[in-house]
């Protein structure tokens, strides 16, 4: 493959790393492809932003392909992962400290299985606090991290599937398939007050966004080694 190739454009297919932010991978994989081909500038985006905390299918556009990113951005994301029950964070998370802890003696695993039925379809979820969606110019983290309560309003937003795949103690494993817009944060949150009790995200992983698999991705390193053996 050319720098011409890369300027026409190319869709990659990234393994995100834990505790990289999206724009790392995008600003990494930038410079990478300006080094390796001597270009002083190419377009390069991702469609779909993961948390530093989450794992898994980023795809990035680029050169003109960069067009397209809303286009992949709207299609249908599958994730995997797992809640921890009896206990909250400010951003649903592991971003942040435990904030309280609740009871979980009442919660059987036939309780957990049946509620998954309140959360697929059409749904109204509340997007975290610590997240990037913009309000009067800033992103909601900045108020969240700066102590300052903001109001948040709900979103409409479709999960298709909801599957809880093992149940190991107060950490619940599952599968979700959902639509663009979807915070898994919230929902772990929402799960919990469902369960009346709590629970936070411990882990996430992304594994399909519309057809594009994470088995096909290529982690950070294996990409820079390509591009390496594309040159060479």
């Amino acid at each position: 493959m050319t720098s011409e190739d890369y300027q026409t454009g190319q869709v990659l297919l990234i393994d995100k790393p834990l505790h990289w932010t999206s724009f790392q991978v995008v600003n990494k994989l930038r410079w990478e492809i300006r080094q390796a081909f001597n270009i002083k500038k190419i377009k390069v985006g991702h469609a779909g932003t993961l948390d530093p905390l989450a794992t898994g299918l980023l795809i990035l556009c680029t050169g003109k392909m960069t067009k397209q990113i809303d286009t992949f951005q709207a299609q249908i994301k599958e994730y995997t992962g797992t809640f921890v029950l009896g206990s909250t964070t400010p951003s649903f998370d592991l971003e942040t400290e435990i904030d309280e802890t609740f009871s979980t003696e009442h919660i059987t695993d036939d309780l957990i299985h049946k509620t998954t039925a309140q959360f697929t379809g059409d749904i109204q979820q509340l997007p975290p606090v610590f997240s990037a969606i913009k309000k009067e110019g800033k992103r909601l983290y900045e108020f969240a991290r700066a102590g300052e309560t903001v109001a948040v309003k709900p979103r409409a937003v479709n999960i298709s599937e909801f599957e809880i795949t093992a149940i190991d103690g107060l950490s619940i494993h599952f599968r979700v398939v959902c639509s663009k817009g979807t915070y898994i944060r919230s929902l772990a949150y929402d799960f919990g007050r469902a369960l009346q009790s709590g629970a936070h995200l411990s882990a996430l992983r992304r594994t399909k966004i519309g057809d594009f698999q994470v088995e096909k991705a290529l982690t950070v390193e294996q990409f820079i080694n390509h591009l390496k053996n594309q040159v060479s």
